[in-house]
């Protein structure tokens, strides 16, 4: 079979990732699990033959990086089909690779379950707003969202820098600038000193990778833009003390007084499987509130999740709290709330009255 064949059965199959892999059959990531193809397993040669058929499909990029570097990352569309983020590795001596399969159009947020305070997050001016997880737990998905509801609802100049661009988002109520990196500028922060005079109004840049990244980020929330971003964190207090903990022991005071006043959310969620067969989100939302930045502000993180679940009515929701309305709703069974919760013991009495 040829690549295209692959792809064009992932996308039949609603398939989220194609695993090209050298002894192994073409397989798929369906629901979270992994499906095996029906075809034989990849030789060496035939695994190397389809990872330069991806080089080709992108329309001129060169495969000179992945030799050199034994690792590439990259996006590229195919008309009919969809949109495709490959990366490309060695392994064992081998070539590899996993395709994430992305839709053209962007996502349903209602068939996501994303809730509706999420997507409110939109209509903040300005600040600094965190969509955090593990890798594949639908930060970009949730992003992407949010940023089309912007789109759709205000005026302004919504400027992205991805690696790479997932959703492409159209021109509607916005001009919206996508840039990819390193394809459209260097790094994140060749793009992030470059965007603060672009005249933007809604910045997002696709990680908080290090120190200097974090210091560009911060600066433009500061400066009156709205900056959207992620990191690879689970909870609000983790995202916070991970924040801070970059900067040096001397920077730290400081950095926490900078960061409460332009922190407006962090959003945490993970994908948990469904009785179905499925997976759906499920989501810890700390709304910023001034008995919040005081505690940011006098390093007592470790406080907020008391706020969380204290800010019930203002729209906040602990991870537990959405676990287990996923349970009373039918949805995932006790073993999988459990297995996913925060407070394991709080959450199992929960669950128990809620049976």
């Amino acid at each position: 079979m040829e690549l295209l064949d692959y792809l064009e059965e992932s996308v039949a199959r609603k398939a989220s990732d194609v695993f090209i892999i050298t002894n192994f059959p073409c397989s798929y990531r369906i629901d979270g699990r992994i499906v095996r193809g029906e075809g034989e397993v990849f030789t060496p040669q035939e695994t190397e033959r389809l990872i330069r058929e991806i080089y080709d499909l992108t329309g001129g990029r060169s495969i000179e990086k992945f030799e050199e570097n034994g690792d590439d990352d990259f996006s590229f569309a195919l008309k009919g089909i969809g949109r495709f983020r490959a990366n490309v590795y060695r392994q064992r001596g081998t070539l590899a690779a996993v395709i994430r399969v992305v839709s053209f159009g962007l996502p349903d947020p209602a068939s996501l379950s994303i809730p509706q305070t999420v997507l409110e997050l939109s209509k903040k001016k300005n600040g600094l707003v965190l969509v955090t997880g593990p890798a594949g737990s639908g930060k970009s998905t949730t992003l992407a969202c949010i940023i089309d509801k912007i789109n759709h609802e205000k005026s302004g100049h919504i400027v992205t820098m991805e690696d790479p661009i997932e959703y492409i988002h159209r021109h509607n109520q916005c001009i919206v600038t996508q840039r990819e990196i390193p394809h459209d500028s260097q790094s994140y922060v060749t793009a992030l000193k470059a965007v603060l005079r672009q005249s933007p109004d809604v910045i997002l840049l696709g990680e908080l990778r290090d120190l200097e990244t974090i210091e560009i980020a911060m600066t433009a929330a500061e400066t009156g833009q709205l900056v959207f971003s992620t990191l690879h964190t689970t909870g609000t207090a983790n995202t916070i003390d991970r924040i801070i903990d970059v900067f040096s022991a001397n920077q730290q005071h400081q950095i926490r007084t900078q960061l409460s006043m332009i922190l407006q959310a962090v959003v945490s969620q993970q994908l948990v499987p469904t009785v179905d067969g499925s997976l759906t989100p499920a989501f810890e939302i700390m709304l910023v509130t001034p008995a919040i930045r005081n505690m940011i502000r006098d390093g007592k993180v470790h406080q907020i999740d008391s706020a969380i679940f204290s800010g019930t009515k203002d729209g906040m929701c602990t991870m537990d709290t959405s676990l287990l309305e996923l349970y009373r709703q039918g949805r995932i069974t006790e073993q999988t709330a459990l297995m996913y919760s925060q407070n394991h013991e709080s959450l199992a009495q929960k669950l128990k009255a809620a049976k």
